[in-house]
């Protein structure tokens, strides 16, 4: 199972951390990794390209861990973009969790 943990402060997302393995196929051929994979390492380097900063971000090796947090002290409007994009991010997990809720399960802290 896939956990997907959302952090947050007066509904505004400051970080997120992912663990697991959805193991709904053979190594390799897991879909369902792969899309949450793809969609939060895509919105990772969305932070870093479009918004023009370094996320703090713990990743570790076969527990399948991801952990991302949003540096302090943004700008307005540079923490406005980042906040579209993690939404944005949130949405796709939430559209495969729909799908595939036997392998993921999101959680706002």
């Amino acid at each position: 199972m896939i956990n997907v943990s959302v952090y947050r402060s007066q509904d505004l997302i400051n970080g997120f951390e992912i663990t697991g393995h959805a193991e709904s196929g053979p190594y390799g051929h897991d879909l369902v990794c792969a899309a949450v994979s793809a969609v939060s390492f895509g919105a990772v380097n969305s932070l870093i390209s479009l918004c023009d900063i370094e996320p703090d971000i713990t990743q570790g090796g076969e527990g399948g861990y991801l952990q991302v947090k949003l540096p302090r002290h943004l700008n307005e409007e540079v923490f406005n973009k980042a906040q579209l994009l993690l939404e944005g991010m949130l949405v796709s997990l939430q559209t495969i969790e729909n799908d595939y809720h036997e392998y993921i399960k999101i959680t706002n802290l």
